[in-house]
């Protein structure tokens, strides 16, 4: 009991300075807000039957290779378009550069891009060349020919009858009355054959 009468005078003989000293400890002016600073353009992929869109190093499915892919529904940030609009800049890190262009039809952008200039298009690792021993063996080369000449044809000869010719009669029976008087002889024979049975 006698320590804590002791602490107490202590207390009350603190002189009054001190507890205005500690009490400019607070702060009495504005604690500044952090705030993001915005990141431009953003780009979201859209849904696929795939799942996914391919990012390639460069605006072209020809002249550029696949870089890495894009799942459907994420956002990525937007840098910039072709100069025609058909491909997007987007950032993909873990690429060289940190670039790379997506098809502008499988994405949304939101907000503004400006044109940005494409890379340029790599160089074939290997420059196609042409054998000339072996292309010289494809040559075909046709020596020319002379035209055959033309001939005129001799000229055509039609028989000509006379028009006044009489119609020879020289007694002889026509062959139409000999076949229908043989035909009537084979019809008397069947039916003499058909009654003797």
């Amino acid at each position: 009991m006698l320590v804590f009468a002791i602490g107490f005078l202590l207390f009350l003989a603190r002189p009054s300075n001190s507890l205005a000293g500690w009490l400019a400890q607070i702060p009495t002016g504005s604690i500044p807000t952090v705030t993001g600073t915005p990141i431009g353009a953003l780009v979201v992929i859209l849904d696929n039957e795939q799942g996914f869109v391919n990012v390639r190093a460069g605006p072209s499915t020809v002249a550029y290779e696949i870089v890495g892919v894009l799942i459907s529904g994420q956002q990525v940030p937007g840098l910039g378009r072709s100069p025609g609009g058909d491909w997007i800049q987007v950032a993909y890190p873990g690429v060289p550069g940190g670039v790379a262009w997506v098809w502008a039809d499988l994405v949304e952008v939101r907000g503004s891009l400006r044109v940005v200039e494409p890379p340029p298009t790599p160089t074939p690792a290997m420059t196609a060349t042409i054998d000339p021993t072996l292309a010289a063996q494809f040559l075909v080369e046709v020596p020319p020919t002379r035209l055959p000449t033309f001939t005129e044809p001799p000229p055509i000869s039609q028989p000509t009858l006379p028009v006044d010719a009489p119609i020879a009669t020289s007694g002889r029976l026509p062959v139409g009355l000999i076949i229908i008087g043989l035909a009537v002889v084979g019809l008397f024979g069947t039916l003499v054959s058909l009654l003797s049975r």
